[in-house]
């Protein structure tokens, strides 16, 4: 059987009693605390103003004890809550005091709202709640007319700090006036917090005293929509054409590259485990499987020009992602090549930036990567094994690489062939989709009988999980040291985000930016090694980590050193 969710709310039944609960928890305080802060101003209160006070003094009350033991709430909180709940109707006849106790409790109904909020946010909670906590009192205690007070001015102010308070959060939403405002529960919200006091406002300025009680419904509505803002989750942002889409609908990250009209590449992470599949809705469904030298599992979908539904199937459960892949042709991607490029374009999503995908890693040879390879040759030429094996690709950057490495092999001689040896050193420079199978090919060789003794070496696009792990032992001449802070900060990032993916120098040098240094080059050495081999049982010092997989690693269940010095 399959579910449809393509309006999510991502909200379980728990969150939805959690939502109606609180709605009316802080409705009911809000009306109770603001006829409680006008009671001064009220002489004598008729029989059905009094009663309506009472009920909801004890109707705030018991919500909040309910909401204790529906959802959990603060129990410090509850208490004062309950107390001033049950004191302002008790003091109505002692009208000062009942203000007190009113404006207490419109103080915990601003901290209740505002979820945490601080700054401007808090700022903004406290006018809106404020302002319609003095509305609803108007509007329970009827007109009031002192020297100080003229209702219906007062009225006019009201509305206008509400319009004020709701512009400034849509300002803050982010949403701008795009279509997410029409088509998403938060975008609704916003807007009932923006046009409804607008139309108070100017119900305010036409009906003066009298607009309180028409108004109240609006100011009501209103209320209950910007309460619900810190409760509802902001929708993602628009997927942009051109950018690739990271995204989280189906309650795992989601990545679309290059979102171009055409061919494009889904790729899910490894913990969002298997029976994954994905396609334009309406159209061919593809299953998402294994790619060589990659993590994860990755989908072919073809898009089509402009905005379309992107359908994830994960067993019977079927989720909606929208896409915009616009109508201008993308980059041309080589097969052999997209996972790569969309790891290294994941960088800069996680970094926070929208870069539109011009160009792949694979495009081209970098001067840190080909003065990386230069030095890396002229150091196996110091070792003087008889050849250097060399494994390459037709991609711009691998013609180049393999060029370089001839080069300079012929002016230090050291001879390049394609077959393997015992006293040969190994160098792979084509990209992930060879290079995976080269190191699983060499593993087995060794396996078998000498071969490669002087090494295994890979360029330092290679640097990824898969391709790493694929033996025992491979060296890389890198320009920074993946133990560093950023190159661990990155790691993490790139994993809390995507589902534990692990780094990519690509999509690292796209989290850095344009702005990294150029280091100098070491030759690392990546192993499936346990640094501090110990036992469960044995103790250890305080703060040692014991787990292998423990996060900010470069090598999954490894570990990557230096091996040699700055290389000059």
């Amino acid at each position: 059987m399959e579910h449809d969710h393509s309006a999510p709310t991502g909200s379980s039944t728990v969150d939805v009693l959690a939502l109606v609960l609180r709605l009316a928890l802080l409705l009911s305080t809000a009306f109770l605390a603001g006829g409680g802060v006008l009671r001064p101003l009220v002489g004598d209160l008729s029989r059905t103003q009094k009663l309506v006070l009472y009920v909801l003094g004890g109707l705030s009350a018991l919500l909040a004890v309910v909401s204790e033991f529906a959802v959990g709430i603060n129990f410090a909180a509850l208490a004062v809550h309950v107390v001033l709940a049950v004191a302002v109707p008790v003091l109505l006849q002692w009208p000062r005091l009942a203000r007190w106790a009113s404006a207490a409790l419109l103080v915990l109904v601003v901290l209740e709202t505002s979820l945490g909020g601080t700054g401007v946010e808090f700022a903004l909670d406290s006018v809106f709640v404020a302002g319609a906590a003095v509305w609803f009192g108007f509007a329970l205690l009827g007109p009031v007319t002192t020297s100080a007070i003229r209702p219906g001015p007062l009225a006019v102010t009201l509305g206008g700090l509400l319009v004020l308070a709701g512009a400034v959060r849509f300002g803050l939403s982010g949403l701008g006036f795009d279509r997410r405002l029409a088509t998403t529960l938060f975008g609704l919200a916003v807007l009932a917090v923006v046009v409804l006091p607008l139309l108070v406002s100017g119900l305010a300025a036409v009906a003066r005293g009298r607009a309180y009680r028409f108004g109240a419904v609006g100011v009501a509505v209103a209320f209950l929509a910007w309460s619900a803002l810190g409760a509802i989750p902001a929708p993602p942002p628009l997927p942009v054409p051109g950018v690739p889409l990271l995204a989280d609908e189906p309650g795992f990250p989601v990545l679309v590259s290059p979102q171009r009209p055409g061919h494009n590449l889904v790729h899910f992470p490894p913990s969002a485990g298997g029976d994954l599949a994905a396609g334009v809705r309406g159209g061919i469904i593809t299953k998402a499987v294994a790619r060589p030298g990659a993590e994860g599992t990755w989908a072919d979908v073809d898009l089509p020009p402009g905005r379309s539904d992107l359908e994830i199937h994960r067993g019977d459960a079927t989720t909606v992602v929208e896409v915009d892949a616009g109508t201008a042709p993308g980059p041309v991607i080589a097969e052999a090549d997209a996972p790569e490029c969309a790891s290294a374009a994941l960088g800069g999503l996680v970094a926070g930036r929208t870069d539109v995908l011009t160009a792949c890693p694979s495009d081209a040879l970098t001067p840190e990567d080909s003065g990386a390879l230069v030095k890396l040759v002229e150091f196996l030429a110091g070792r003087k094994p008889s050849a250097l094996t060399l494994v390459e690709d037709d991609s711009p950057r691998g013609i180049a690489a393999a060029k370089l490495v001839r080069d300079t092999a012929a002016r230090t001689g050291l001879a390049v062939r394609p077959d393997a040896g015992p006293d040969t050193a190994l160098l792979v420079v084509s990209g992930w989709a060879a290079g995976y199978p080269a190191m699983t090919r060499a593993a087995e060789l060794q396996r078998l009988e000498p071969t490669h003794q002087y090494g295994l070496y890979l360029a330092p696009w290679l640097l990824n999980g898969p391709i790493v792990n694929a033996v025992a032992s491979a060296s890389l001449p890198l320009r920074f040291d993946p133990r560093e802070a950023a190159a661990v900060g990155y790691a993490v990032a790139v994993g809390n985000r995507f589902g534990g993916e692990s780094p990519t120098l690509g999509g690292f040098r796209n989290w850095l930016g344009a702005d990294r240094p150029a280091a100098d080059v070491q030759i690392f050495a990546a192993a499936q090694v346990n640094a501090m081999p110990m036992y469960p049982t044995e103790p250890h010092a305080t703060g040692m980590v014991m787990d292998r997989d423990y996060a900010g690693q470069w090598v999954p269940d490894g570990t990557i050193v230096p091996i040699t010095s700055v290389l000059r």
